[in-house]
C-alpha cells in the first residue's frame, strides 16, 4: 500500500490497527503531570499490565528492533525526575543531582516509554530498550515547570553529552531563555524534542480551561522537535488543547508505562507522552545512523513519517529509508572529472623524427638512382639540359 493511499485511509477512518488499551483489562493508576498541593508522592503501582498496548502495532517496535535497539545513545530527560528503582531501566539510569528522585512520576512514566526494556509476561516496553536515561530535573519537585528551570535543565543535558533531550514540560512564557537554550542544545549536536502543548491547560475561573496560546516554549524554538498526540482511534481527546503546527505526531493517548518505582503501570495521556515516543525514535536513529548530525535526524524522523494532516511517527521508515537531498530531490550523482588532455609533446617528436627518417629514405632512394648515372655520364650534364651551349668545332658531342 502506497503512503498515498494510506494518508487517504487516516484521514477518512479511525485507524485499523486501533486495539484495547491494556489500562481496559487492568485497572492501572493514572499518571500525573503536576501533583496538587498536599497531594502525596505517586507511589509503586501494584497492577501489571500483561497485554501489548495498542502502540506497538502503530509504532511496530519488533521489526525496528532487529535493526536498533538505541544502543550507545543517551537520551535526557528533563522533567520531573526519573527514579532508579525500576527494574525495566534498571542500570540504565544516570541522574543528575536530585534528578533520581521522582516524586510526580511523570518523568519515570517519560522514561519508560522510551527506553523501559521488555520483560517477560509484560507486554509494556519502550521505543529504544537500551539507549541509556540521563534523569535531569526540568521542574520543582511537585512538578511545576518554569521557563528557566527548563532551560537550565536542557543546558544541563547538553553539557553532559545527550544525543537526545526530551522535554515534558512547555510554558507559554521565557521565549528568550528557552530559544537560547535550544541553540546551546544544537551547537552540541543534541535533539531537543518537546510537546507542542501542554497536556492540561489553566482552568478560568469559570470552571473552563483556558485558550491556548499562539505559542509554546521550548516546542516554538527553531530546531526543536515539536510533536502532538493520538489515541486508538486515530483522534485526539475531545478535551485536549486544540492547537496544530506540530511537526510529527505520536500515540500519547492512553499510553501504558512503569512508575516511579517497581515493575508496576500507569497509564496516562498527552503530548508530552507523544514526545516520548519521538524521543525513543530518535534515539533509534541515532544508534542506527552515528553519523547524522541531530537537525538530519530531526528531518529523518519527519520525512519517513506517514503522510496525514500532521505527519505521524513511523519509527521503522525512520531507521530504513534513505532520503533525498534537503531540497527534496534526488541525490545528484558526484561531478564528472573529464581528464585533462595528454601532452602533445610526445607526439609531436614522434612525428618529426618519422620525418626525418622518411626524408633520409628518400635521399637514400634518390642517391640509388642518381650516383650511378652520374657516374655514366662522367658527371657530365645530360644533352639538352643547356640549349645555349654551342658544340665544340660545330661537331656534336657524341660524333667527337
Amino acid at each position: 500500500m502506497t503512503r498515498a493511499v494510506v494518508a487517504a485511509v487516516l484521514a477518512t477512518v479511525p485507524l485499523a490497527f486501533a486495539a484495547p488499551v491494556a489500562a481496559d483489562s487492568v485497572e492501572l493508576p493514572a499518571v500525573a503531570s503536576v501533583l496538587p498541593s498536599g497531594e502525596p508522592c505517586a507511589k509503586a503501582s501494584t497492577k501489571t499490565a500483561e497485554d501489548a498496548p495498542w502502540t506497538r502495532k502503530p509504532l511496530g517496535p519488533s521489526r525496528t528492533w532487529q535493526l536498533s535497539q538505541g544502543e550507545g545513545v543517551t537520551v535526557a530527560v528533563v522533567d520531573s525526575g526519573v527514579g532508579t528503582d525500576i527494574p525495566a531501566l534498571s542500570g540504565r539510569v544516570t541522574p543528575v543531582g536530585d534528578g533520581g528522585e521522582d516524586c510526580v512520576g511523570h518523568g519515570s512514566f517519560a522514561a519508560g516509554l522510551i527506553a523501559a526494556a521488555p520483560r517477560e509476561g509484560v507486554g509494556v516496553a519502550g521505543l529504544a530498550p537500551r539507549a541509556r536515561i540521563l534523569a535531569v530535573r526540568g521542574t520543582d519537585t511537585r512538578g511545576g515547570g518554569t521557563a528557566a528551570n527548563l532551560a537550565k535543565g536542557i543546558r544541563t543535558a547538553a553539557d553532559r553529552g545527550a544525543d537526545v533531550i526530551y522535554v515534558g514540560r512547555v510554558t507559554a512564557t521565557g521565549k528568550s531563555e528557552l530559544t537560547a537554550a535550544a541553540k546551546h542544545a544544537a551547537e552540541r549536536d543534541a535533539l531537543v524534542v518537546a510537546p507542542i502543548a501542554p497536556d492540561t491547560l489553566p482552568k478560568k475561573s469559570t470552571g473552563k480551561a483556558a485558550d491556548p496560546a499562539p505559542w509554546y516554549w521550548p516546542a516554538a524554538a527553531p530546531g526543536v522537535l515539536s510533536t502532538i498526540d493520538y489515541g486508538p482511534d486515530g483522534k485526539r481527546p475531545e478535551d485536549a488543547p486544540e492547537v496544530k503546527g506540530a511537526d510529527l505526531a505520536a500515540p500519547g493517548n492512553e499510553v501504558v508505562s512503569v512508575g516511579p518505582k517497581g515493575s508496576g503501570h500507569y497509564f496516562g495521556s498527552g503530548s508530552s507522552l507523544a514526545a516520548a515516543h519521538v524521543a525513543g525514535a530518535a534515539a533509534l536513529v541515532r544508534a542506527r545512523h552515528p553519523d547524522m548530525t541531530a537537525a538530519q535526524v530531526s528531518r529523518q524522523l519527519t520525512a519517513s513519517a506517514y503522510p496525514a494532516d500532521t505527519p505521524r511517527l513511523d519509527p521503522y521508515a525512520a531507521v530504513t529509508e534513505s532520503l533525498p537531498d534537503k531540497q527534496g530531490a534526488t541525490p545528484r550523482p558526484a561531478e564528472a572529472h573529464v581528464p585533462k588532455p595528454a601532452s602533445t609533446q610526445p607526439r609531436d617528436r614522434a612525428l618529426i623524427l618519422a620525418g626525418v627518417g622518411g626524408g633520409l629514405v628518400l635521399l637514400v632512394a634518390a642517391g640509388a638512382v642518381v650516383i650511378p648515372r652520374g657516374r655514366a655520364r662522367g658527371w657530365r650534364p645530360a644533352t639538352g639540359e643547356y640549349p645555349d651551349a654551342q658544340p665544340e668545332n660545330g661537331q656534336p658531342a657524341e660524333g667527337r
